[in-house]
């Protein structure tokens, strides 16, 4: 029986989900799966993208967990692509490889100003209060006024983990240094802005919903945002997402916090809807002054257009949630544009000539960019998978499939890889940190950490 040695780069939920469909495929050959992941732990933003109070999402870790446990997937951990293994030597010892390794860095804003002290993308930030290992262990939170562009899930979070107090916390998985950083935050004003208006937003109802949910925190609108033409009023009675939201944000505008009026709180979230980021203003010392934005107004189609009314918000601090994007992997095609591996349906394709690369495939972020949920990353591997397996004839062909190959080849580097078992070390080692707290876990920051726990038997 023909045999498919196949390595997967990134062991976030589409590298796992891939494996996992691929082994439960209707094939004739058999299948051997070796996941490559640069952090010494598995499961990717779902472990580091995601806010530690938000356990039903990281609830998806147990059905990964499953897939990884079931024993017919073997994980490295704590590779990194392109040095400690590279293209050639995957060539060498597999018949294809598949790319999984999402977008993690922040999409840009090209508006002056942009690049001023305490401008931050909002990647950075929650890859701090998620504890990554390959960030700095402290974030400046001594503004009192932040403001949060971006209109999506994430800028949610951000927000939320900028208005929320840390005690608050305390029953999550935060790992100690983030606590002790959110517990000095001087943060009392927390505004989010959004080019579009609150019958277009991108976030969903249950974040929405958390917000208003926050001890100490009083939500702000603005009455005229809530002056619906007839294609929002159309969006609010033919989307029930949409109608759900919208019952939220004018339950806010009975309260007394309105326009910015009363309420008691010691902390407070504005929301700003048509409102475009035009430049950010410095202080004598370069840091963020002041938002500047343009009002704008409905197209009468869904978007929005310019007023020409200009509005300034003063602010100490700045975060962008305006989308993921991609990074370049050594000697695999990249389009620098969408930051994605160039593919047709999962099939990567070159550059310039965008004809077939053979035996190199593409699932998740990396291959469709950085929208969806996790039921587009499972349809996303379930088509890369079906060409993998109907390429048969374009595999390449391995000098050394051994499975004894890769770890005799990552010795020889002196790359201090980690396996599933020492996941399960490590794994085990955080729900027993957080034992004494009464918390499910604490996670473990330093990467050197991480590694001595899991290669110590």
């Amino acid at each position: 029986m023909t045999k498919l040695k196949l390595a997967i780069v990134g062991a976030g939920p589409a590298g796992i989900y891939a494996a996992d469909i691929l082994l439960k495929a209707e094939r004739k050959f058999d299948v051997s799966i070796d996941l490559f992941e640069h952090l010494p732990a598995p499961y990717g933003l779902v472990r580091y993208g995601v806010a530690p109070d938000h356990p039903r999402i990281k609830g998806i870790i147990n059905a990964l967990r499953d897939v990884l446990d079931r024993g017919d997937i073997r994980l490295f951990g704590n590779v990194h692509f392109g040095t400690d293994i590279t293209l050639e030597d995957l060539k060498r010892h597999y018949n294809a490889v598949i790319f999984a390794t999402g977008s993690v860095r922040d999409s840009g804003l090209d508006i002056p100003g942009i690049d001023a002290e305490c401008s931050y993308g909002a990647a950075e930030y929650v890859s701090w209060f998620d504890g990554h290992p390959d960030v700095p262990r402290e974030w400046s939170l001594d503004a009192a006024s932040v403001g949060v562009i971006g209109n999506g899930n994430v800028a949610l979070d951000v927000s939320r983990m900028l208005a929320k107090h840390a005690d608050d916390l305390l029953v999550t998985e935060v790992p100690d240094n983030v606590y002790n950083g959110l517990k000095e935050s001087a943060v009392t004003d927390v505004h989010i802005f959004g080019r579009r208006g609150p019958a277009q937003v991108k976030f969903t109802p249950l974040e929405l919903r958390e917000l208003g949910e926050l001890r100490d925190v009083d939500m702000v609108v603005y009455d005229e945002d809530f002056d619906y033409d007839e294609a929002s009023e159309q969006a609010v009675a033919s989307n029930k997402q949409v109608m759900v939201m919208n019952r939220i944000m004018q339950s806010w505008r009975k309260l007394d916090s309105v326009n910015n009026a009363g309420g008691t709180a010691s902390r407070r979230l504005h929301m700003h809807f048509w409102a475009r980021p035009v430049e950010v203003k410095k202080d004598e010392n370069g840091r963020v002054a002041a938002l500047v934005y343009e009002r704008t107004k409905s197209d009468g189609a869904g978007g929005a257009v310019g007023t020409g009314e200009l509005r300034e918000i003063p602010m100490q601090a700045l975060y962008r949630a305006v989308g993921y994007f991609g990074s370049p992997l050594p000697g695999v095609p990249f389009d620098k544009k969408h930051g994605v591996i160039p593919n047709r349906e999962g099939q990567v394709l070159e550059t310039k000539s965008n004809q077939r690369v053979p035996g190199i495939y593409a699932t998740g972020w990396i291959k469709r960019g950085p929208v969806g949920l996790i039921g587009h990353t499972k349809s996303d591997a379930m088509e890369t998978v079906s060409h993998l397996i109907n390429d048969q004839g374009s595999w390449w062909q391995p000098e050394d499939p051994s499975d004894e190959a890769i770890p005799a080849l990552l010795e020889a580097r002196g790359v201090e890889w980690t396996d599933l078992e020492g996941w399960h070390r490590l794994d085990a080692h955080e729900i027993e940190l957080g034992g004494p707290q009464e918390r499910a876990r604490v996670k473990l920051v330093p990467r050197e950490e991480m590694v001595r726990i899991s290669r110590t038997d």
